[in-house]
């Protein structure tokens, strides 16, 4: 009933239609790759050590393979000998393996997805030709796609939220390795085959000698840089080709051959960033890191730019002799101050000559750095990207006039499409700040200026919420200053207000796409958002209502909420109802924002507060409520997802996340976090990266343009039909998750002692705290490590915890409008899971969560409690609702974990066999180390803490949607 896992970056290998040899394969690259890592291991490190590791990599297979107890004891007293030298390198050549394995696995799905694209089946399910031909059955051609697009927004937004354990110098290895190793798919000669052999020997040698773990903490600046360098591997080459695929998947069949579309298509797919202007929780962002971003992001793209014009400067060679040009491609060709008689025939060449100058003077006004690659004159700089892309259409229009159209569509035209996509800016960043921070500012702001109100100086913090509103408001209609030069403010509010300033200035300088939105955390209130539009009328973003607009104020800054827990995703769709009953705001949304408003949903938080079945529902529960209300108000809605890696963070397939949408939330609008170790897993190289953003395309077009493609059933149906099941065992699934994790007594500390959370704030993997406050206590630590902490002792609550006791509880007891019989309800269930796609991709990630969680390993950790009875009584809860859960998902499937997907399962059980070693060292490594932490002694990093560190990052590696 629950189908095959479409592709992610969390699943091990596609469960596609292949040729039955591809499993072969895959296991001939695992085999080179360990086979080439255990020779310099034995080469680097000696044969005994290598002995070692061979003998529990033996130990653990058997395990895995046939069960065997006493190759799990081996396992276990082996490690347990193990001196802290030892067993470093132990936690290196298992992590190190499964860098090897992800590698391969990658390369394998590469291989299936073009094994599909050349057989003569149906298009691949997730692909553009896939989602064009579904909308052709339903009527809807080539040209309503077109125009559609033209309005369309699909943003994949980077953060640094710190999931992400590789260094960029290992991944940079693990790329060339790929790479490498995709060569052997050609026909070699011995002598090709012996050097491809010794580059990927020499490769893995590097990497085995490279340091795995930073010795420092991530800096913002380093953040920054390291998500660059994903625009070089992937997107400034992925994306344009995506643009030109579906061009041509567009344009209908052309009578003459050589007729083929040179105009770019609509920016429907954009890139967002919040790596630098995320400072919720982060105090290293500032006005400062935000304008490094953008600095880094326009020196990244003008690079780049004069990098393609010298190219085409080197490649249109086309003589006037021999082709013809149009009059405006010969005024750009006269413009320029090229002095070689060698083109004095060669227009095209003299173009772009002048091109590279303009460009090479932007660069500079823009950086203020020279990025010219090759000597230049001076010339006038572009004032905006549009400039700029329209004389690269001049010179495209020309080739399209005179037999040169193919010649446009080698280089030219991919320019053109991403001058149209990049800007002179590279990516959008975001602004995010918590709500809490807003309010102080606004306080300090107020009480400062002596403001009055109601006849009383303002006591900001003690007003009411109507009281709150109504100040606000008026403060939006003043036209006099509320912050003064002359006035000393807190560190804080200095720097709220400098960021502020800094957007203007940077929407000044690289054109306003390079800040559009300021995301407001943790909305609970109308006056959460009115708060953010006061701040920006007093940094220049937006004028007074009743004031003169400045020449930077057109548009300000949209404010975005963000709406995380359960109680705040309720409270949402109100909240944003009573935001558009505000005159001066509707007005603002129909006129700035072209009656857009975008909501973001928080999934980590949600989760974290009410558990996995809950946070779904009321993330559900909450898109259609918003729906209904900027429908009654003829606005549109963009909702932006904060998704992360792990399915207790709204991981799994982004296809079918975004299928399983409620109907009208979608509707061409979407954005979307990627985060942590997902970014590397989707987007490592530009024919990975392609394919996981074709998915996203075609899911958005699939979803918006076809919403009832996956059911007979309306939305509104299955609402009328399931929805009072949902909401019964989402109240019994909130129940039992919250009783386990924030009304057991003790619960705290058994969190903090049978997981790594501590080490983990140890890892350099972000420049952002773990906690909010300097506690340990669950509800001050941040979701994201809260989440990553469970995976790392394989039990992964967050993903599973609770349902099996709601499906109990509904099959036996019932509840509003259920069936009158068990029988009854357990057949209702089963329909849902069939028909329902909300319910059965619910159910699927669930699946793939279960099948991960190990309660043998997990036990293991649990034995890190130093209280024994608060060890097993939390330990027996945890898997009796781990056996029920399963056990109840085998009633409501109608099959065992994974039967359906035996390539799956078969993937992870070998992956086991390497994941199953850290986790025993890991445990070891943590008695060690906190019994040497309860003696005192020397604060610095020790060998066991190293090791420890380095079994978190192959853990990861593993598992790799953790995050």
């Amino acid at each position: 009933m629950v189908p095959a896992k479409t592709l992610t970056p969390g699943d091990i290998v596609i469960p596609a239609a292949a040729p039955r040899q591809e499993p072969a394969h895959l296991r001939a690259d695992i085999r080179k790759l360990g086979k080439t890592l255990g020779d310099v291991i034995r080469e680097c490190e000696g044969k005994a050590i290598y002995d070692v590791i061979e003998k529990l990599r033996r130990a653990a297979v058997k395990f895995r393979r046939e069960g065997d107890p006493a190759a799990s004891r081996i396992l276990e007293r082996q490690i347990g000998r193990l001196a802290d030298d030892p067993a470093t390198l132990v936690a290196r050549a298992f992590s190190y393996f499964l860098h090897l394995s992800n590698i391969a696995e990658d390369r394998d799905q590469n291989r299936r997805q073009r094994q599909h694209m050349l057989g003569a089946g149906a298009p691949m399910r997730g692909s553009l030709q896939h989602a064009l031909g579904l909308l052709k059955e339903q009527g809807v051609h080539g040209g309503k796609v077109l125009r559609y697009l033209e309005a369309a927004s699909i943003v994949p937004v980077l953060t640094a939220h710190p999931t992400e354990v590789q260094r960029k110098s290992t991944l940079d290895l693990h790329r060339e390795i790929a790479r490498q190793l995709s060569q052997t798919d050609a026909a070699l000669t011995p002598a090709e085959q012996d050097t491809l052999q010794l580059t990927l020997a020499g490769l893995v040698a590097t990497m085995w000698q490279t340091r795995m773990l930073r010795l420092s903490k991530l800096t913002v600046l380093d953040e920054i840089d390291n998500a660059l360098s994903y625009y070089d591997s992937t997107f400034l080459k992925a994306i344009p080709r995506l643009y030109q695929e579906l061009s041509g998947l567009l344009q209908p069949p052309a009578r003459q051959p050589f007729r083929l579309r040179t105009r770019p298509l609509p920016p429907f797919l954009r890139m967002g960033s919040w790596i630098g202007g995320d400072r919720d929780g982060n105090p290293n962002v500032d006005a400062a890191t935000l304008e490094q971003a953008l600095l880094r992001q326009s020196t990244h793209v003008m690079r780049h730019y004069l990098h393609e014009i010298k190219a085409l400067g080197t490649e249109i060679s086309i003589s006037a002799h021999l082709g013809s040009a149009s009059p405006e491609l010969l005024a750009l060709s006269a413009a320029s101050q090229d002095k070689s008689p060698h083109r004095l025939d060669e227009p095209y060449r003299r173009a772009f000559i002048h091109l590279y100058a303009r460009i090479a003077a932007t660069g500079l006004a823009l950086t203020g750095r020279r990025l010219a690659l090759r000597p230049t004159y001076d010339a006038p700089p572009y004032d905006t990207a549009q400039a700029f892309q329209h004389d690269l259409q001049v010179v495209a229009d020309s080739l399209d006039q005179h037999h040169g159209n193919l010649i446009a569509r080698l280089r030219l035209s991919g320019l053109l499409q991403a001058v149209s996509i990049f800007g002179f800016h590279l990516a959008t960043v975001d602004l995010r700040q918590s709500s809490d921070v807003h309010e102080r500012v606004l306080a300090e702001l107020f009480k400062a200026a002596n403001v009055e109100f109601k006849g009383r100086p303002v006591d900001y913090a003690a007003l009411s919420e109507e009281d709150r509103v109504e100040l606000l408001r008026l403060e939006l209609r003043q036209v006099r200053p509320l912050v003064s030069p002359w006035i000393d403010y807190s560190d804080e509010t200095q720097k709220e207000l400098a960021i502020l300033r800094m957007a203007a200035q940077c929407r000044r300088r690289y054109g306003d796409d390079a800040v559009k939105q300021t995301i407001v955390s943790h909305t609970e209130t109308l006056s959460d958002l009115l708060e953010v539009l006061v701040l920006q009328q007093e940094t220049g973003l937006i004028a007074p209502a009743d004031g003169r607009p400045a020449p930077d104020a057109r548009d300000g800054l949209m404010v975005v909420p963000l709406f995380e827990t359960i109680p705040d995703l309720m409270r949402g769709p109100d909240i944003m109802a009573a935001w558009f009953d505000l005159p001066e705001v509707a007005a603002r949304v129909r006129r700035n924002q072209e009656g857009m408003q975008e909501v973001m949903l928080g999934y980590s938080d949600s989760n974290k507060d009410g558990g996995y079945l809950t946070s779904n529902w009321a993330l559900y529960c909450a898109e259609r409520e918003l729906v209904r209300v900027f429908q009654k108000r003829k606005l549109r809605l963009r909702l932006f997802h904060g998704r992360g890696g792990s399915v207790a963070r709204g991981g799994g397939s982004s296809f079918d996340a975004i299928l399983a949408q409620p109907p009208g939330t979608v509707n061409g609008q979407i954005r979307l976090t990627e985060q942590g170790e997902v970014i590397q897993g989707k987007y490592k190289d530009a024919e990975v990266g392609r394919w996981h953003l074709e998915n996203f395309v075609a899911a958005t077009l699939e979803a918006s343009l076809c919403p009832q493609s996956a059911t007979p059933r309306t939305e509104d149906d299955n609402m009328a039909r399931f929805g009072a099941a949902l909401d019964t065992m989402s109240g019994l699934a909130r129940q039992a998750y919250r009783d386990l994790v924030y009304e057991t007594p003790g619960f705290n500390d058994y969190f903090f002692a049978s997981t790594p959370i501590l080490e983990i704030a140890g890892l350099n993997i972000g420049s952002r705290p773990a906690s909010r406050k300097s506690t340990q206590r669950i509800e001050d630590l941040r979701a994201i490590p809260w989440g990553f902490s469970w995976a790392q002792c394989r039990l992964m609550i967050t993903g599973w915890y609770g349902v099996g006791t709601a499906l109990r509880a509904y099959i036996e007891e019932g509840g509003a409008g259920a069936p009158p019989t068990a029988k009854g309800r357990l057949k209702l269930l089963r329909e849902m899971a069939e028909t329902w796609p909300f319910f059965r991709t619910l159910l699927s990630n669930m699946e793939q969560v279960l099948a991960k969680t190990d309660l043998q390993i997990g036990k293991r950790y649990a034995g890190l409690v130093p209280d024994a009875a608060l060890r097993k009584a939390i330990f027996q809860r945890i898997a009796a609702e781990y056996e029920l859960t399963v056990e109840m998902f085998r009633q409501v499937s109608g099959h065992e974990l994974l039967a359906h997907d035996p390539q799956l399962a078969a993937a992870l059980t070998e992956r086991f066999a390497y994941i199953d070693p850290l986790n025993h060292l890991q445990v070891e490594l943590l008695k060690r180390q906190r019994a040497k932490s309860s003696r005192g002694g020397n604060h610095e990093e020790s060998p066991t803490q190293r090791a420890i560190h380095m079994t978190i990052n192959g853990i990861a590696a593993g598992l790799r949607n953790s995050g």
